[in-house]
């Protein structure tokens, strides 16, 4: 109590000011005056400056839930649009009493079975002559060897090793790492690194009298076992004829920006155990 009278003592003259001053303020802002008005746009302005700074503070901390919310949205839309590309029709014919040779049967068969989960990229190389990202899902959460990853723009790799909560994953910037590719004519081909940087991958195996310009987009195709179809590699950068082999490679811009990568959906083909089963099979004959 001493401290609070001394200090009360110490600051009386500017205490005194600023008590005036407020109960002025007070007075003629109830006036109604000119100048009340002046004051009451002031607060108003003042205060929307300090409500959009509030506004401004929630959203910056709500922005990782806003951003898995899109993922988890995207995901969900890239699955839809998947189911559109795995499934096909085929036509039986029936050979019935009361039914003609002619007549038929269309059946839907479906021949992929895409499920997206989404993950954060918590390390990654680019140095490497096998560069590997880390993500933070593991087989807790239903991450498996061998599943495909992309990014919201392209290809990134698949899945090499799986702890409990983490998984390393093999990128396509990686001597060991070969993805099925296909022309916008589809032409079928394979997109390889050879370690030229982190931006340039090489479509190999393209016969020498496609067409094939600058600008180009270069896509997954069906054949391959871990990505869906039509996901996109890259663009076309420049081309080179091995006219021994009456070959040309395709250079491509990676459509995956691996310098800035920040999340990645991992895609599991609950499919692809069976086809690779049978295709060991046919394999052994």
């Amino acid at each position: 109590m001493r401290n609070f009278i001394l200090f009360v003592r110490r600051f009386f003259n500017l205490i005194l000011f600023l008590a005036l001053e407020i109960v002025c303020i007070i007075l003629i802002e109830r006036t109604n005056t000119l100048q009340g008005n002046d004051i009451i746009s002031s607060a108003n302005t003042v205060s929307g400056i300090v409500y959009k700074k509030k506004s401004d503070v929630v959203y910056y901390f709500g922005l990782k839930k806003m951003n898995d919310s899109l993922l988890d949205e995207n995901a969900t839309l890239r699955k839809q649009i998947d189911q559109l590309h795995s499934v096909d029709t085929l036509r039986d014919s029936i050979v019935h009493k009361k039914i003609s040779p002619t007549d038929s049967s269309i059946h839907i068969v479906k021949f992929a079975d895409y499920l997206y989960r989404t993950a954060r990229v918590i390390n990654n190389s680019t140095n490497a002559s096998d560069n590997y990202i880390t993500i933070n899902r593991g087989s807790k959460d239903g991450i498996g060897k061998n599943m495909a990853v992309i990014s919201g723009t392209g290809v990134v790799g698949r899945v090499e090793h799986v702890s409990a909560h983490f998984a390393s994953v093999l990128s396509v910037l990686s001597s060991k790492q070969k993805v099925s590719a296909k022309l916008k004519d589809g032409t079928n081909g394979f997109v390889v690194w050879d370690e030229k940087g982190p931006d340039i991958l090489t479509m190999i195996d393209v016969p020498q009298q496609n067409i094939v310009k600058k600008g180009d987009s270069i896509f997954t195709n069906n054949y391959s076992l871990f990505f869906p179809p039509d996901v996109l590699i890259g663009t076309v950068l420049k081309t080179e004829v091995e006219k021994k082999k009456g070959l040309q490679i395709i250079y491509l811009r990676s459509s995956t920006n691996f310098h800035n990568l920040q999340y990645v959906y991992v895609i599991e083909n609950k499919m692809a155990v069976e086809k690779k089963q049978v295709e060991d099979s046919s394999a052994k004959k």
